[in-house]
């Protein structure tokens, strides 16, 4: 055997034995990793009955009042409050404020006693909406109004069946019936004007539900202003989501005298303890903050003494079952109508015929009878067969300008008129600037610190020169976050410690983890709330909104999980810093805030797969279940992601392998 071939050979074992001995002492591989951090830790159905429980326990009970003046009062800074801190933060008063603007498109006579007339109308700037006004043929003296909104109908829109047969039957019975159109369905489905983009709005400083007010509100200014009308005999009513929207006006502007809601809405704590019956609703259902010290019941409560008739459906397949809801948005509510003497003109019907979610003939009917007494009206028994005068789509299409914003691109409109106070250039100005950002970051995350009231130690491995713990933090609020921590065996106790974060859960974190093992370090990889496998199938933007709805924020309380357990591992490790290193755009903002909110905790922030702009969930654009604590209210109008960076000094922040939006 030659020298060469024996030298080869030799360093062929010697490579053999170096390997081994890596392997034995601290030589980690991805694949193994990635066993360790897919075991459970937190079960799913135990992560969703915390969510649950938190958010429960932060739901409003229902309100009140001993006596009539007490709950006008009460009603009165209920309205105020929610108009002008909620409803419209972050919107122009221009806008607002502004005077309806109506455009008559032309009539369709029908020769059936009644005419209909097309109507175009400025909800803001440059965005439109449609409707059809249903006005009785020869109109005698001042008539009473129905504004009757859309629930989530489908392409038909304003066109659909039901909806038709119930505005021209208030038609003919002398009742002027505004039919109005609503995001989303019929001429205005626009992918952009899909609800979960008022998120977006949210983003950029103006809160979602303002849009969506506005929209109706509109149909009432024009009933309220036209000719014709007696403005004491002004109502509105709508299935699902116009019910929704009929107790959301109805309650906000008392110029509406009679509600007829249809299975639209319910309490809080029956929509999340009944959730098998549904799902938790749109992101206007849950408007940010709406429900933070109120709820639904508050609302229908407003109503009195005014008339309302309160429609659902025994069996409802959609959302409202009628059992449910009854105790909470009807009977708690029954006492402040006896309080004004009106407790007739409060009303409860159950629907059985066909008991699922419908506005159909049977419910049709009973609402015939409500607002024919309540107006004064000679009463409307039975429902005149109309279906041969239903009209097409086409036939009811009034057109909108082509270039008609959506809320997507409105939202992309006030992004793009963002102004934030510069950064100072000398370090004492900086330092007090930095300081005076980071309180209102608290602000607009809702910031609360966490402590943990007990680690679980719930599982360890000690092989191939790994070792590691499985962990439960369990935090002080009732929510817990699984971690996993590992080193090599031969690691010193007071190795640098890296945090892992990962927008698909610790699990696809396996190279990230290896990776800093392989450099001696000590690694955690965690699932924040709403991460991981605990959340693969618990739609976590549903309760993300309901937070947000709550006046918590998701980007805030995971912030808090992230810091509390941070300052953990620093002692436990005794380490002076730790560093944050994380993979996608969620991870990626979290860390940002943390960083930026105790900037004397990490040494380095290191963001793989991010974004460098906040700016990038408006133009791709992410939707709001694929990050749902992003779309923090006012978070991008007061901060982007270099911002948080320069606060978090002296922690330095470095991003690899930016993502890239698509054109707009």
């Amino acid at each position: 055997m030659s020298l060469f071939r024996r030298l080869c050979l030799f360093c062929l074992a010697l490579l053999t034995l170096m390997f081994a001995y890596g392997r034995a002492f601290g030589q980690s591989d991805p694949d193994e990793i990635g066993q360790v951090l897919g075991e459970e830790i937190l079960a799913p159905d135990v992560a969703l009955h915390q969510i649950k429980s938190y958010i429960l326990s932060r739901a409003a009970p229902p309100p009140a009042a001993r006596n009539a003046q007490q709950w006008t009062e009460e009603a009165k800074r209920l309205r105020q409050h929610l108009l002008h801190d909620v409803v419209f933060h972050g919107w122009p008063d221009e806008w607002v404020n502004s005077q309806p603007k109506f455009e008559d498109l032309g009539v369709i006579e029908t020769g059936q006693g009644y005419r209909l007339r097309k109507l175009r109308y400025e909800i803001v700037p440059g965005f439109q909406s449609v409707a059809i006004l249903y006005e009785p043929e020869k109109p005698q003296g001042k008539l009473p109004a129905i504004l009757n909104v859309n629930g989530h109908v489908g392409p038909l829109g304003k066109a659909i069946e039901y909806k038709q047969k119930r505005c021209i039957n208030f038609a003919k019975h002398g009742i002027l019936a505004l039919n109005l159109e609503w995001f989303f369905f019929g001429e205005l489905r626009q992918e952009g004007n899909q609800h979960w983009y008022g998120a977006h709005l949210d983003l950029v400083g103006a809160n979602a539900l303002g849009i969506f007010l506005l929209e109706m509100r509109r149909g009432l200014d024009y009933l309220y202003n036209h000719p014709s009308v007696d403005r004491d005999r002004v109502g509105v009513t709508g299935l699902s989501g116009g019910g929704w929207q009929t107790i959301l006006l109805s309650s906000l502007d008392e110029r509406v005298k009679v509600a007829v809601p249809v299975a639209g809405y319910s309490s809080m704590a029956t929509k999340v303890e009944a959730r098998k019956y549904g799902d938790l609703g749109d992101i206007e259902q849950n408007g940010t903050d709406l429900l933070a010290g109120l709820d639904y019941t508050h609302l229908t409560a407003m109503m009195a003494p005014r008339p309302t008739l309160l429609i659902y459906d025994a069996e409802d397949d959609c959302c409202f079952r009628a059992p449910l809801v009854k105790p909470l948005v009807y009977d708690s509510v029954k006492p402040f109508f006896k309080l004004y003497g009106r407790e007739d003109v409060f009303q409860w019907y159950e629907n059985r015929d066909p008991g699922t979610h419908n506005y159909q003939l049977n419910n049709r009917e009973h609402a015939y009878r409500f607002f024919s007494a309540q107006f004064g009206l000679p009463p409307i028994e039975k429902e005149v067969p109309v279906g041969q005068e239903i009209k097409r789509y086409d036939e009811l299409v009034v057109g909108l300008p082509k270039d008609n914003l959506t809320i997507l691109g409105l939202a992309r409109k006030l992004g793009n008129e963002i102004t934030r106070r510069p950064v100072p250039l000398d370090s004492t100005s900086k330092s007090g600037w930095a300081n005076e950002e980071r309180e209102k970051l608290r602000s607009v995350v809702r910031y609360k610190p966490l402590q943990l009231t007990r680690v679980w130690t719930v599982a360890n491995t000690k092989h191939r020169g790994i070792e590691t713990l499985s962990y439960m933090f369990e935090m002080d609020n009732g929510l817990c976050v699984s971690g996993s921590w590992l080193k090599g065996i031969v690691t010193p106790e007071k190795a640098p410690v890296t945090l892992v974060l990962n927008d698909q859960g610790r699990k696809a974190a396996a190279s990230d983890v290896s990776d800093r093992v392989n450099r001696d370090e000590q690694v955690l990889a965690l699932d924040l709330t709403f991460f991981g496998d605990a959340w693969k199938e618990n739609e976590p933007f549903s309760y993300a909104q309901i937070l947000d709805g709550e006046g918590d924020r998701s980007l805030g309380l995971q912030a808090a999980q992230l810091l509390a357990i941070a300052n953990w591992i620093r002692a436990r490790a005794g380490a002076q810093k730790v560093r944050l290193e994380s993979r996608g755009i969620r991870t990626q903002t979290i860390g940002l805030v943390a960083a930026a909110l105790q900037p004397d905790l990490l040494s380095e922030v290191i963001v793989h797969e991010g974004m460098s702009s906040l700016d990038f969930l408006l133009q791709k654009p992410v939707t709001f279940d694929e990050a749902p604590e992003l779309f923090c209210l006012d978070l991008y109008k007061d901060f982007d992601l270099h911002r948080l960076a320069t606060i978090a000094a002296p922690a330095q922040v470095k991003l690899e392998n930016l993502l890239t939006s698509s054109p707009p």
